[in-house]
């Protein structure tokens, strides 16, 4: 065998390291020959040890130390950290698991404090609660196999009379499997393990166990399967498996389908020898292991008498010693010692049970402690040990195997569902799998609606376990102990619920449903233990609710309030606005998670929080606002939290049925009220002041081909929405006053622009020359002449520098500027009526959430909105009327006077025709329609037109300065006229 060989091999290597450090060093060992030293039970580390240091081997110690090392995983140390050696080749397995572990000795109480604070987490497994032969369990493969960290967290043991021979952990392990084999054996099942002639080259204990469905040898029956499976999960080695399997089929003969742990022990040892195992430690283990069982069960019982106890002890003392057995003894002389032990434990099976249950044996009730310890050990086995947070799929065809030793070990039905929720429990906290919790809490729940007869009941209560129940020691069955030891963790996770389901929140319902089944432990004064049940119509559990929200507030608050001023110097806000924002999220967890499951069972939860918190914070929020004078950068930031706080407190308030006027609210709005105007008010001449440099900069050139209006007038808007975000921004409630006090500003701003633009215009009958003089034309020939022309003045320099600057192009910006302003204006109202719906806070307990026009609509707010922002938009149109008329005289009689005017029908008419005027006006036209707003664009042009066609009249009825018409001139001029003619159609119609 090849895992012989090299096993072999190491040992003689081992052998011969030790032997020459021992030879070499100057402090040998204590012993008086090497050859006396059992090298293989020496410690490597010790050894190393003493040399280095020069002190000399004690050999006892170094077998002490090596024994000491057995009980724990074998482990290098690197520069990058201690590392475990592992049984399995890493290249076939994934990482080890994570999480720490388990002490050897847990000196755990049932102490409060003890309690963990780890966060729970959340799986994707299945888990099928119905009640049956597949015992509820239905798994699902998870997608992520990588362990999960967990807390070690402390959870005392069940108080289980203590185990008298010291057997461990790996003890109780392996004895399960041998009783599990044993039972299925009696049951008719055949165990007895076919060997392959070809054998896996890589036989080590988890190298199938990654794909053991692909791996499993297609010859096995189901049942051989299932139990391949199980010694995997069990950790058993295949050589161990092998040797028992084989040994059972004598072992358990003879039995009649009934057998107890101390017959399969018996049977063991008698069918088992030296020869069996690879090597002698193992060997010698396994016998040490199968006295310790038999001690435990047969050693002190109280149905003995004073020989029969000094014959077990002196029988077991001989299968204990090792020389004596195995070489001094001879075959006959061990059977003999064995069938003395034999004829103890047969005589204590034949004693009638205690409580007359079918199949009830004398061991069920005097080795419990044992049988419910080795019962653990089988229900592990349904764990995936390369993840231990998940359920392996076969876990319900498990259970059915593992209940064929129901009868061995003494279990009930109801004492299945107990244990097996204890152990799912523990497995949730060592992984912190939430999957495992509801498995739990449906197992734990079944307990209750097991149907049992009085016999049951008693023989489950007379399993008695140890508690203290403060200085007193009380004796609790195993069913009640597990309920007080698991209800005792909720009862300490829910005194603190805002801590230990922070991160994990789903885990909160599950713990209180898992409360709900067990009851809240509690104890007299006189160390009674109790249970107090959740129920609706209990008052007392109403109370331990309300208890539970009270201590985990008051726990919530001071966790915040202790790292509030280191805060407040780290980030500079003031610490009254970083405890406002703290306990927002309190409260919103709470609404969102904890209120919810809180009040099926206590429908005030919320109302108790709300008003714990509003005093906390209250009655610092008070000496504060006493202080208060100014909206300084401080205030601005505690007023808005500190009125969000009250805002949020309100809905956890009301959602518990409660009042809206019940809870005394911060006087916010009663502080913020005068604060704000003033603040309000002091931005006035400010706005002002920044509005007129914006105007005075401005050189009335486009933005660009798309934004065709003044840059002043866009730096106003952001002066105007910059002061409004700033207002609103305070997130304070604002009521009318403040609104008008705001429109007012944007009121003054606006109108003092608007009156800074129509200030550099000029009126439009300064543009028209003198009256023609009327030579040679009746009145009632032309009709046109019947209109009666604007008089014109004398321009003075200031008038004739403005109109010079009053180009077409900046005209065209003019008019932009002025419908950039009436747009603008709708933006802004409907923007202002929106900010004031979100932080103006309704004061009759209604929702906030409400439309806006809801909030802000009515007529005081209405007529207070179109009094400001009416009169804005109706001088913007006045200022786009006036320009448009404007316009297009000075193009006519001022921009083109020179070549419309003067030049037309000057000289010879021939050449001076309409169609020379034209281009000019394209001109003029063409760089009008490249800057003026689409919507402007008609106003305008129109006015050009009508600019036009009083320039024609003018002319015409002048006559020309120099000369009067002849015949021949009047030929062309009436062409003219016809153009003007269609002109005037065309001007009638407009009009």
């Amino acid at each position: 065998m090849e895992e012989a060989s090299i096993l072999h091999r190491y040992r003689s290597d081992r052998r011969k390291l030790l032997e020459f450090l021992l030879s070499s060093s100057s402090g040998v060992t204590t012993a008086t020959s090497l050859s006396d030293i059992d090298f293989d039970n020496l410690s490597v580390d010790y050894v190393i040890d003493c040399i280095i240091s020069g002190s000399v081997v004690n050999a006892s110690e170094a077998r002490k130390k090596k024994l000491e090392e057995l009980n724990h995983p074998s482990m290098i140390y690197s520069q990058s950290g201690s590392s475990y050696f592992l049984l399995t080749n890493p290249e076939f397995v994934r990482s080890p698991p994570l999480r720490a572990p388990p002490p050897i000795k847990v000196q755990a109480t049932v102490e409060k404090d003890s309690c963990s604070t780890k966060e729970m987490d959340s799986s994707n497994g299945k888990y099928n609660g119905t009640v049956g032969d597949d015992y509820g369990l239905k798994h699902k493969v998870a997608t992520n196999m990588q362990p999960k960290t967990a807390e070690n967290v402390k959870i005392p043991p069940l108080g289980l009379p203590n185990l008298s021979t010291g057997l461990s952990d790996d003890d109780l392990r392996e004895s399960a499997y041998e009783i599990l084999l044993a039972s299925i054996s009696s049951s008719g099942v055949e165990v007895h393990k076919v060997e392959h002639k070809k054998k896996e080259k890589n036989g080590k204990f988890l190298l199938g166990l990654k794909n053991k469905k692909d791996k499993m040898p297609q010859c096995l029956d189901r049942h051989s399967q299932l139990i391949h499976t199980i010694r995997l999960q069990m950790q058993i080695s295949e050589a161990m498996d092998v040797c028992i399997r084989r040994r059972l089929q004598f072992s358990t003969r003879g039995t009649c389908g009934k057998a107890d742990v101390p017959q399969i022990a018996l049977g063991l040892l008698n069918s088992t020898f030296k020869s069996d195992f690879l090597h002698e430690k193992s060997y010698l283990q396994w016998k040490s292991r199968q006295a310790g069982i038999l001690e435990e069960l047969l050693h002190d019982s109280a149905s003995l008498a004073g020989s029969e106890h000094l014959t077990i002890k002196r029988s077991l003392a001989k299968i204990r010693n090792a020389e004596e057995w195995d070489m001094t003894m001879s075959p006959s002389e061990r059977v003999e010692v064995l069938s003395t032990i034999k004829r103890v434990a047969l005589m204590l099976s034949s004693l009638p049970g205690q409580f007359g249950i079918e199949s009830e044996t004398y061991y069920w009730t005097a080795g419990y402690h044992l049988n419910v310890r080795l019962y653990e050990k089988l229900l592990l086995s349904v764990f995936d040990i390369l993840d231990e947070g998940q359920v392996v799929e076969e876990a319900d065809e498990i259970l059915t195997l593992i209940k064929l030793t129901w009868s061995t070990l003494g279990i009930t039905q109801k004492i299945h569902n107990a244990i097996f929720g204890w152990v799912l429990f523990l497995q949730f906290t060592q992984t912190d799998e939430a999957k495992l919790l509801e498995y739990a809490t449906l197992e734990l729940q079944k307990v209750a609606s097991v149907k049992e007869d009085d016999t049951e009941r008693n023989y489950a209560e007379s399993l008695l376990c140890s508690r203290q129940s403060g200085r007193k020691e009380v004796k609790l069955s195993l069913i009640q102990a597990i309920f007080f030891i698991i209800g005792n963790w909720c009862d300490c996770k829910l005194q603190d619920y805002h801590l230990h389901f922070r991160q994990q929140p789903g885990n909160f319902k599950r713990v209180v449903s898992l409360a709900v089944i067990l009851g809240i432990p509690n104890s007299d004064h006189y160390g009674e233990i109790k249970f107090t049940s959740l129920n609706v119509s209990n008052k007392a559990s109403a109370k331990i609710i309300k208890s539970y929200v009270e201590r985990s507030t008051e726990a919530a608050y001071k966790l915040v309030a202790s790292t509030i001023d280191l805060e407040s110097k780290m980030k500079r806000k003031h610490p009254l606005c970083l405890l406002a924002n703290e306990l927002r999220l309190i409260v919103e967890r709470e609404m969102n998670v904890f209120y919810p499951v809180l009040h099926h069972w206590y429908p005030k939860s919320g109302m108790i929080i709300a008003m714990q918190l509003h005093q906390i914070y209250g009655e610092k929020l008070k000496i504060y606002l006493d202080g208060v004078s100014c909206l300084s950068e401080d205030v601005k930031s505690v007023l808005p939290a500190a009125d969000l706080l009250d805002h949020d407190l309100t809905r956890l308030y009301t959602a518990s049925g409660a009042s809206y006027h019940d809870l005394h609210h911060y006087p916010i709005g009663e502080v913020a009220k005068p604060l704000i105007l003033d603040w309000v008010i002091a931005q006035h001449s400010r706005i002002l002041e920044w509005t007129g440099r914006a105007f005075d900069l401005e050189d009335w050139e486009p933005l660009s081909s798309q934004q065709r209006q003044a840059p002043s007038i866009v730096e106003v808007f952001r002066i105007i929405e910059e002061t409004v975000d700033q207002l609103f921004g305070l997130n304070l409630a604002m009521d009318i006053t403040h609104i008008q006090a705001l429109l007012s500003i944007i009121f003054h701003t606006l109108r003092a622009y608007l009156e800074k633009m129509f200030n550099q215009l000029v009126e439009k009958n300064h543009l028209y020359p003198s009256a023609p003089s009327l030579t040679r034309y009746k009145d009632s020939s032309i009709p046109i002449m019947k209109k009666k022309l604007l008089e014109s003045v004398v321009l003075d320099d200031n008038l004739i520098n403005k109109l010079n600057h009053l180009t077409v192009s900046k005209l065209c910006v003019r008019l932009n500027t002025l419908k950039y302003i009436e747009k603008q204006i709708f933006i802004l109202e409907d923007g202002i009526r929106k900010s004031w719906a979100l932080v103006r806070k309704p004061n009759d307990g209604k929702s906030a959430e409400s439309e806006p026009h809801e909030i802000t609509s009515g007529e005081e707010v209405d007529e207070l909105f179109a009094n400001t922002f009416d009169i804005i938009k109706d001088t913007s149109l006045n200022g786009i009327k006036k320009i448009c008329e404007f316009i297009g005289p000075k193009v006519v009689f001022w921009d083109l006077r020179d070549g419309f005017i003067s030049s037309l029908y000057s000289g010879s008419v021939e050449v001076a025709r309409l169609d020379s005027v034209l281009p000019h006006l394209d001109t003029v036209l063409d760089r009008v329609c490249g800057l003026i707003d689409d919507t402007l664009r008609d106003c305008v042009t129109l006015s050009i037109y009508r600019a036009s066609l009083e320039g024609f009249v003018w002319v015409l009825l002048d006559g020309g300065p120099s000369r009067a018409f002849s015949d021949s001139d009047i030929i062309f001029m009436e062409d003219d006229l016809a153009m003007l003619k269609v002109l005037k159609i065309f001007h009638l119609a407009e009009n």
